[in-house]
């Protein structure tokens, strides 16, 4: 069920060939990109936000494509300012005591601004920032029959034009085998081509952040990230230094001559030309520089094809292992004209598919073993001070990044998640000692690249968020669902459940009303409700969003435990605690999951965060199968969000979409579907909150695969359980269920004609297809057929 077109192959040898094949071929080619898996346009971006992405995990770029002043946007994903040893906030337990005991007294204005004072007093904010810029500055008169793509089953970014009455051609690729940025340009022009080369990186505030020079034929820009103090609280805040890079440009060329400047090259009448561009930090390497001296002059001695084709072999192993193919009419347009024209009502299946695979694209390109984890914006940031830090979000932001890994059978690109969440726990043990007096960690609602684990706001309702940690320890225990890993779950997934599980036992207080356990304080991420005195306010005692969260860190701890067969101190608490803990799941007067601990007026109904149905997604405590008419409460519950407004960001609309698949209502997931795009899609496909947020590319494609493919219902696969009828006829190759099962599917008129499972280990599931429950028993080594 692999589905390959003729043109991919075609594709595929025009890049492995020749200089010449490439440039006096590929024209032919621009009116019949596939619409599903190419990003083309007629003409080259103007603003970033047009520009394309290529990322090696670590070290990426976007490319403008510009045929006469190029300009490639680069970026690493550990340039961060440095971590500046503030130290925890004031707060201590006693503190603590005193915000619970004006929340049980019913003050919660008082208990909001306790909170803030004590517990939010720090303010630390630093934000990812950009590596600079690379500019090429061609000497080009005049330009036509311009094109620029971004295929993605190749990862290479290319444009082809006329300049002065020649054919140019530029390919880029970011390289993981090579940990390189490499640029080819080619022309059949007699005249070859004349350029200046040259690299800058924005001021911070006026002070210069980067130096440019030419060293041994080769180009250099060394820098340190620093972010300029600003005022808190009237004091003027010093400068913050941070890490430092090296970033390294070699060229290779044939035809014309090569001049080096102080600091720039310049080329002239050059036929043929190779960009190397390297880059280290001190946070990977302490000899950061001479790593990339050695690492230039070890790349550059390699050709560009060469290097092409080990990118490729490494990229498609990923990308490759899924394949989506929906029946549509395909689009000859490029990709901002199709945009647009969904905009104005038209349907589009190919663009729905092509950003199904695009969400897979930006994840292998920003998430790769021993890199950090997809930021904010994935690594792609044009900003000294980016929107909302380009951090992590640990409320819905980093998790929504990583919730399409394990179903599209990316397991391993959630490595460098794990790594991250280990190290902000390890910090965490110390804020939940001093500042909450409990075991365990805490971890904050948002941290940056060094993890610190204490919140950081100005206002309650954005810096309180207590269930952040045990959500993202659903990511762990997820992780081993999917891949049935057992040394993973003893030594990675159940020492961080166990830390995080200890700080909620501990965390937990008795509710004088009604004798039930449940976190105090306690709020519903980012939003707030009108307390008895008309003030809105966001601390409150058990909200819906915590609650729910502590119960399932409860429950997947005790579940690891027992398939490890640890028994403990801990186990037994927990195991008691688990049936004294409120759930979370409260049905308001009106028929709808409450919000919070009771009825309150809501500040904003239409708020961009569902929380309170968290344990029906991404969580499943609600299901059909357990509790069908909790179901229908989360089914109201979204309703009245999205009649007041809800889903009006990017990510917002992405959760919805998957909520709607939860739903088993593929319409109105798919409506959702021409929403975002409608609304919150940028001319390069990237996701706007706006502006940018990468974690509606990732939701979105998580979306779509819940259309096709659930099994969080213990022991129960759905196949195709959303499938809207825009979706009539397809397949889908290489989804991953729970149980380490790899599913494939055909469809014809809406319903399945072919379902293959396989499995590693024997096993038996019920499946659901075509509405009928089949026990599928499965064998190591076999793919068992469902229909015939």
């Amino acid at each position: 069920m692999k589905i390959k077109n003729f043109l991919f192959l075609f594709l595929g040898f025009l890049f492995t060939c020749n200089v010449v094949c490439a440039v006096d071929v590929q024209t032919d080619q621009s009116s019949e990109f596939d619409d599903s898996h190419v990003l083309w346009y007629e003409q080259p971006a103007e603003e970033w936000i047009e520009a394309l992405p290529i990322g090696n995990g670590r070290f990426g770029a976007m490319i403008f494509g510009n045929p006469t002043n190029e300009r490639i946007q680069l970026n690493e994903d550990s340039l961060w300012p440095a971590d500046d040893n503030w130290g925890l906030a004031d707060g201590g337990p006693e503190d603590l005591e005193k915000v619970r005991q004006l929340l049980l007294d019913g003050n919660n204005v008082e208990a909001d601004s306790l909170f803030v004072d004590k517990f939010l007093n720090k303010n630390i904010v630093r934000s990812h920032q950009t590596m600079g810029d690379l500019f090429i500055d061609f000497e080009i008169d005049s330009t036509s029959n311009y094109r620029r793509w971004l295929n993605l089953e190749t990862a290479v970014v290319e444009s082809k034009f006329t300049a002065d009455g020649n054919s140019v051609n530029q390919r880029a690729i970011a390289s993981h085998p090579h940990d390189g940025i490499f640029i080819e340009y080619s022309t059949d022009s007699d005249d070859g081509l004349s350029a200046t080369i040259s690299m800058n990186r924005p001021d911070d505030h006026g002070h210069q952040t980067a130096t440019t020079f030419v060293e041994n034929e080769t180009l250099v820009m060394q820098g340190e990230v620093t972010q300029h103090g600003g005022e808190f609280k009237g004091e003027e805040r010093p400068i913050t230094h941070g890490v430092k890079f090296d970033t390294r440009l070699k060229i290779h060329h044939t035809g014309g001559e090569v001049i080096y400047h102080e600091d720039s090259i310049e080329l002239s009448n050059v036929q043929h030309l190779t960009i190397y561009l390297v880059s280290n930090t001190d946070f990977y390497s302490d000899d950061f520089q001479q790593e990339s001296r050695s690492h230039l002059h070890e790349v550059s001695e390699i050709s560009f094809n060469e290097l092409l084709e080990a990118h490729n072999e490494d990229y498609q192993e990923l990308y490759n292992r899924v394949d989506l193919s929906i029946d549509h009419e395909q689009k000859t347009q490029p990709t901002d004209v199709r945009l647009q024209q969904v905009v104005n009502g038209a349907d589009d299946v190919g663009l729905e598919e092509m950003l199904f695979n695009y969400g897979r694209y930006l994840l292998i390109s920003s998430s790769r073993k021993g890199t950090n984890p997809a930021n904010l914006q994935g690594i792609w940031n044009r900003h000294i001070q980016a929107p909302w830090n380009a951090d992590y979000h640990l409320n819905i932001n980093l998790q929504m990044n990583y919730w399409p890994a394990n179903v599209t059978n990316l397991d391993e690109l959630n490595m460098p998640l794990f790594d991250f969440l280990d190290r902000l726990i390890e910090n965490g043990k110390q804020t939940a000692r001093v500042n909450y007096g409990a075991g365990g960690s805490f971890l904050p609602h948002a941290t940056d690249l060094w993890a610190p684990a204490w919140l950081r706001s100005t206002t309650a309702y954005w810096g309180a968020s207590f269930g952040a940690g045990g959500w993202m320890m659903q990511h762990y225990w997820q992780h081993y669902l999917f891949t049935q890993n057992e040394t993973f779950l003893r030594e990675r997934a159940f020492p961080a459940m166990q830390e995080v599980a200890k700080f909620y036992s501990d965390w937990l207080i008795e509710d004088p009303r009604d004798g039930k356990l449940i976190s105090a304080p306690s709020s519903s991420p980012e939003n707030r409700f009108i307390h008895e005195n008309g003030e809105p306010v966001a601390l409150t005692l058990g909200s819906a969003k915590d609650q729910q969260v502590i119960h399932e860190v409860f429950r997947n701890y005790l579940q690891a435990a027992e398939i490890l067969n640890i028994e403990s101190e801990w186990t037994h608490k927990i195991s008691e605690q688990i049936e004294q803990l409120r759930s979370g799941i409260q049905v308001g007067s009106d028929g709808r999951i409450l919000e919070w601990d009771r009825e309150y007026e809501e500040f904003e109904p239409g708020h961009r965060h569902m929380s309170h149905l968290y344990a029906f997604h991404p969580g499943n405590q609600i299901t059909y199968q357990k509790t069908p008419e909790m179901v229908e409460a989360a089914k109201q519950t979204m309703q009245y969000r999205m009649e007041h407004g809800g889903g009006h960001t990017g990510w917002s609309r992405a959760w919805l979409i998957n909520l709607q698949a939860r739903f088993l209502d593929g319409n109105l997931a798919h409506n959702n579907i021409m929403l975002l795009l409608q609304k919150s899609m940028a001319p390069n496909m990237f996701d706007l909150h706006p502006p940018f947020q990468i974690d509606g590319n990732f939701g979105l494609t998580a979306g779509i695969a819940e259309m096709l493919l659930q099994s969080h219902e213990e022991g129960l696969i759905r196949i195709l359980p959303a499938l809207p009828d825009a979706w009539l006829s397809g397949s889908i190759s290489g989804l991953k269920a729970r149980g380490n099962i790899t599913v494939e599917i055909g469809w014809k008129d809406g319903k399945a004609i072919d379902v293959v499972l396989s499995s590693p280990v024997e096993q038996t599931v019920d499946v659901i297809v075509n509405d009928k429950k089949i026990q599928a028993h499965l064998f190591p080594g076999e793919n068992l057929q469902l229909l015939d």
